[in-house]
């Protein structure tokens, strides 16, 4: 209510003061009065010029150094270090640009104000000029795009092949994770197979399941390269971790995947945030519905022992081929037929006699 009220006041004193300005002209208008500036007027504007450009670069670079504070903390990751590297190259340049530009600009003003006999120079064209200011822009920006798509094939490179596999599953409104087990590979997984009791449509029957673990808070070991794999229940949605500089929709019917490799632990990132209750998290990055802000999943990044201790006590183990059971034989009797069926977790299998 505040900001709105001192949005509001500013607002209206803006008016008021352009107002005022229309109310001078006419009064001079009816006074028959010639608009004159003067060379005191002239010198006070210029003047002017020079302290607005001296404190507007003191109040940025102020600004700039205070909002550090309301920016995420170093990257964890190791793509995402080179990506932040690529985003303060940018910046630097920006700056720098910045600088020049808007000194030259404000200057210019103070330099060559009016005076009655100083006589501007006519200088239509320089094409040297507009040669070198044309291809020196566009050789910095070709080198950026260029080191930027470089550093895209990097990030973007098929996995080694011993990388850990995890699966993200998105629905409204929460996140669930899926291991791939000590085989590194995951079961195959069908929406048609969905139930109360498989939420993720595990193929029960693929055999790659048997050691793949479902969880609902996400561990990971530092320094160790792993595979998202991100699936949807239902809409679009955006799996997002904010400290590892990764984001990738989740799409139904499709499978979409990124890599990451952790290098900073939750326990090192708490003590170089400065925040004993510090968490990464994965958020959803779409405004999928109405508890949107509540999808977020805990992701904790430990050491490789730690990790190993944590997952040994995850036991929800969906997958159980056929195979892992002995079959039990029954006799079913109906009015027609007799049959002798084998039952097994998965299915019936019936004979005739």
């Amino acid at each position: 209510m505040i900001n709105l009220l001192t949005l509001l006041t500013i607002v209206l004193a803006l008016i008021t003061g352009w107002r005022l300005m229309r109310v001078l002209e006419l009064v001079r208008d009816l006074r028959d009065e010639d608009e004159h500036i003067t060379t005191k007027d002239n010198n006070f504007n210029g003047i002017a010029f020079l302290v607005f450009l001296v404190v507007g670069f003191a109040g940025m670079i102020w600004f700039t150094i205070d909002a550090k504070k309301y920016l995420l903390p170093v990257a964890a990751s190791k793509n995402g270090a080179l990506t932040d590297a690529y985003l303060y190259q940018n910046f630097a340049l920006i700056m720098v640009v910045f600088f020049i530009t808007q000194f030259l600009l404000f200057y210019y003003a103070w330099k060559y104000q009016y005076k009655k006999d100083r006589k501007a120079l006519f200088y239509p064209d320089n094409h040297k000029l507009e040669f070198w200011w044309t291809v020196i822009p566009a050789v910095v920006l070709m080198g950026l795009i260029v080191y930027g798509l470089k550093l895209w094939i990097s990030i973007t490179a098929p996995a080694p092949k011993d990388a850990m596999v995890v699966e993200v599953y998105g629905k409204q409104f929460d996140w669930t994770a899926r291991y791939s087990g000590e085989d590194n590979k995951l079961a195959r997984s069908n929406f048609k197979l969905i139930t109360d009791a498989n939420p993720l449509g595990v193929d029960s029957i693929d055999v790659t399941g048997m050691d793949d673990k479902i969880v609902n808070e996400l561990h990971l070991p530092v320094n160790k390269t792993v595979v998202f794999k991100f699936h949807s229940r239902d809409i679009i949605h955006s799996a997002y971790f904010p400290h590892l500089r990764a984001q990738m929709n989740c799409v139904p019917g499709m499978t979409t995947e990124f890599v990451v490799e952790p290098t900073i632990t939750t326990d090192s990132m708490r003590l170089i945030a400065h925040n004993d209750k510090f968490d990464y998290v994965l958020l959803c990055n779409k405004i999928c519905g109405v508890a949107h802000y509540n999808m977020r999943m805990k992701l904790v990044i430990e050491s490789e022992a730690d990790f190993k201790k944590w997952y040994a006590t995850q036991n929800y183990v969906f997958a159980r081929p056929e195979v892992s059971a002995p079959a039990t034989p029954v006799t079913v009797v109906d009015s027609t037929k007799t049959a002798e069926a084998a039952v097994t977790p998965n299915k019936v299998i019936a004979s005739k006699k």
